[in-house]
């Protein structure tokens, strides 16, 4: 209980300071956009990479999501937490991403590179992250980011439906989704992750 208090005093604690921060900056302060920068720039590169995989564009497309908040940020409405306004342009971002993605796809050649390694019996030599990772991956997009929101980046149900414009009820059925299909890609690894 004590902890849980802890929590939400500390949330609040930044969601002030996120406020704060913004309101500095809408009075003309662009050092307070760099303090907001060095703040969230992990939560959202960790969100990208976890929602795209491909850390090539990591630092690309998490820049293109901190130059669209500066034009942006004089429309906040403090209206909700700004790390819920923050998460909603990262996903639209990676969104963008993998939609270019896609089209650009069915105009280059399929590269034998792309298969997968096959992976040896051997628990010693298997990077268990890596294979999580890209379990994680193979999710389509509507089960991945509720998950990775929800488990990894640790947002409240309520949180991620406002990020992704749905009702709790269909982020609880699809992060349930997620896991179970998780269960499954991982399947052939289950005695090397209970180590």
């Amino acid at each position: 209980m004590e902890s849980q208090k802890n929590n939400i005093q500390n949330s609040s604690k930044f969601e002030d300071e996120d406020f704060r921060l913004i309101q500095a900056f809408n009075d003309g302060d662009e050092n307070a956009f760099n303090k907001l920068v060095a703040m969230h720039k992990d939560k959202v590169r960790n969100l990208v990479y976890l929602t795209l995989g491909d850390t090539e564009f990591v630092d690309d497309i998490s820049q293109d999501v901190f130059i669209s908040i500066f034009h942006k940020l004089n429309d906040f409405r403090f209206e909700s937490k700004f790390t819920t306004w923050l998460y909603r342009i990262t996903v639209n971002k990676c969104r963008d991403y993998l939609r270019k993605k896609r089209v650009r796809s069915i105009f280059v050649p399929i590269k034998d590179t792309d298969k997968e390694p096959s992976i040896s019996g051997h628990s010693e030599n298997m990077d268990i992250p890596r294979i999580v990772r890209r379990g994680i991956e193979k999710l389509p997009d509507k089960l991945k980011v509720p998950l990775i929101l929800r488990d990894i980046d640790g947002l409240s149900y309520k949180e991620i439906a406002d990020n992704l414009d749905c009702e709790v009820g269909t982020v609880k059925s699809r992060i349930f989704r997620a896991r179970e299909s998780l269960k499954f890609i991982l399947e052939p690894y289950q005695k090397e992750l209970e180590l």
